[in-house]
C-alpha cells in the first residue's frame, strides 16, 4: 500500500495532525532554517513549555545567523542562562560562525551536511532539512523512539546502540512514499510524529484511545503500553561534593569566576569553587588573594547532570581586604568580577548559582 494513503502509517499521522496537532508554536509556519535550527536545538532535552519564552527572547535579540555570529559567546550564554545543557548555546554560536565563514551565511540544504556542524546530530539535522527544505528524511528523537518501540513491540532498551540502529531502519521504512530526494508532505509528516509523541504516545498513561495508530500498535494490542519502551537500565549516579565560596565585600558585591570554556558550565560565571577538605579562609588568601571571614553556611544545593550528581555546600564569607595585585590580576585575566546581586543575575550563570543569588537576596531583604 502506498505510504501516502490515508490508511498508511504516514497517511494516518498526517490526517490526525491536521485535525489534532499543534499549529501555533512560535517556530511553526516558517521555512527559515535559522529559526528552525534554533528551536530544534533548544528543544533537545527541554520541554516545549520551557523553551517558548527562551526562543522568543532569543529570536528578538538574534533574529538571524549573522547577528548571532557577530556577538561574543558570552552574550549567547547570558540569554541561555537557566535553560541548561549550556554546550547547546556554545555550539549554536560556533555553528553560526562556521555558516558565516564557510557557507557565506547560507544554511546547507541537506541533512548530511548539516550533521557535520557543531551540536547538530542526525535527528536534529533531519528535522531542519525536512522543515526548511522538504528533504525526505526522518527523525529519531526520544518521542519517536517511544512511538516506534510501542508500535513495533521492541522489547529492548531503545538507547542501546544496536537497538537504536534498528529503530532508524524502521523509521526510514515508514517515510511517505516517493523516489525524489525532496517530498512536498515530509514536513507535515515529521510534525505529526513530533505531535503524536508529545500529545498522545506520552511516557506515562499514553492516550491510546485517541491514537491514529491504535489498530496495529503491538503495545496496545498486547497490553504492553506501560512496559514499553523498556526503561534505561538503572544506574546509581555517583555524587561529587564541592564548596562554592560566596564572597561578599563591604559594598555588598559578590565575586564571580568565569569557568574555562570546556567542562562543567563552560564559559559561565560561577562562585569560586573549593575542594571540601580545605579551609575556606585559607583558600581565599592563597588562591584568590582575598582576605575573608567565614560567617555562615547555606543549605546544600543538589544538581543532577547526565552522569553524576553534584552536591554543593555554599559558604558565605565577608571579604575584608582586596589585595591590589589580585584586583589587577583579575582584571587582566578577565575571569573574575565583583558584581551586585542584580548585576550577577543578568550574567550567564547556571541554575544553582541563580538559585543561591536569589536566596542571598531574600535573606538580605529581610
Amino acid at each position: 500500500m502506498p505510504a501516502n494513503t490515508p490508511t498508511s502509517f504516514a497517511g494516518r499521522l498526517i490526517c490526525w495532525q491536521l485535525e489534532n496537532g499543534r499549529h501555533s508554536l512560535p517556530w511553526q509556519g516558517t521555512r527559515d532554517p535559522y529559526a528552525i535550527w534554533v528551536s530544534e536545538v533548544m528543544l533537545q532535552q527541554t520541554q516545549v513549555t520551557t523553551v517558548i519564552s527562551y526562543y522568543e527572547r532569543f529570536m528578538t535579540v538574534f533574529p538571524d545567523v549573522e547577528s548571532l555570529a557577530a556577538v561574543p559567546v558570552e552574550d549567547v550564554l547570558t540569554l541561555w542562562s537557566g535553560l541548561g545543557y549550556y554546550s547547546r548555546g556554545r555550539n549554536l554560536h560556533r555553528t553560526a560562525c562556521i555558516i558565516m565563514e564557510q557557507h557565506g551565511g547560507i544554511f546547507p540544504r541537506d541533512a548530511a551536511t548539516l550533521q557535520q556542524l557543531p551540536g547538530i546530530g542526525r535527528s536534529t539535522a533531519a528535522a531542519i532539512a525536512a522543515f526548511a527544505f522538504g528533504e525526505r528524511c526522518t527523525i529519531l528523537d526520544g518521542n519517536v523512539k517511544r512511538i516506534l518501540a510501542r508500535y513495533f513491540g521492541v522489547k529492548e532498551y531503545p538507547g542501546k546502540k544496536t537497538v537504536e540502529g534498528q529503530l532508524w531502519q524502521l523509521a526510514e521504512s515508514l517515510l511517505p512514499a516517493g523516489k525524489d530526494h525532496y517530498h512536498p508532505i515530509i514536513a507535515s509528516y515529521i510534525q505529526a510524529l513530533m505531535d503524536l509523541g508529545a500529545l498522545i504516545c506520552i511516557r506515562g498513561r499514553p492516550r491510546c484511545q485517541y491514537c491514529p495508530l491504535q489498530a496495529d500498535c503491538v503495545a496496545y494490542q498486547h497490553n504492553l503500553t506501560t512496559d514499553l519502551p523498556v526503561p534505561r537500565p538503572r544506574k546509581v549516579l555517583p555524587v561529587r561534593e564541592t564548596v562554592h565560596l560566596i564572597l561578599i565585600d563591604d559594598r555588598k558585591q559578590i565575586l564571580l569566576e568565569k569557568r574555562p570554556a570546556s567542562g562543567i558550565w563552560g564559559g559561565l560565571w560561577c562562585f569560586p569553587e573549593m575542594p571540601v577538605d580545605q579551609d575556606s579562609t585559607d583558600y581565599c588568601e592563597k588562591k584568590l588573594h582575598v582576605r575573608a571571614t567565614k560567617f555562615t553556611e547555606l543549605p546544600r544545593v543538589q544538581h543532577t547532570f547526565t552522569h553524576f550528581k553534584l552536591s554543593i555546600q555554599p559558604q558565605l564569607l565577608q571579604s575584608t581586604i582586596h589585595h591590589q595585585s589580585a584586583c589587577t590580576e583579575m582584571s587582566e585575566k578577565n575571569n573574575y568580577i565583583w558584581l551586585t546581586i542584580e548585576q550577577a543575575l543578568q550574567r550567564a550563570i547556571p541554575a544553582p548559582v541563580r538559585t543561591l543569588l536569589l536566596k542571598i537576596r531574600s535573606i538580605d531583604g529581610k
